[in-house]
């Protein structure tokens, strides 16, 4: 009798073992790569900013001339990374960018 009840919870504890749950990463947002950010220079039209970068994922409801690229990871471990750009048009021309974008992400120094 002793046997198959080792045998049993030995097949219960390698069952359990292998029903882990496997959390995945969830992306969220615009990617943005040091390539596009490089890519941008002062005076470029809003198409063109907007080839090099994709839509962004809002435009400022206070200030139609700010577009807002976002960008969130959780990982399944748990670990949150976001960031965000934020690129201003004076005279529907490229202003500036900025943001508090990893440069390890996009090489972007500010």
């Amino acid at each position: 009798m002793k046997k198959p009840l080792s045998l049993l919870i030995f097949l219960a504890a390698l069952l359990n073992s292998a029903c882990t749950f496997h959390k995945i990463d969830v992306q969220q947002g615009n990617i943005v790569t040091s390539d596009m950010v490089n890519q941008l220079k002062p005076g470029m039209t809003r198409k063109q900013v907007r080839f090099v970068m994709g839509t962004p994922l809002l435009i400022d409801p206070f200030n139609s001339n700010r577009w807002i690229y976002l960008y969130r990871l959780k990982s399944g471990d748990g670990q949150l990374k976001q960031y965000h750009l934020n690129i201003d048009f004076k005279d529907n021309k490229l202003a500036n960018y900025t943001g508090n974008v990893p440069e390890e992400e996009t090489g972007v120094k500010h």
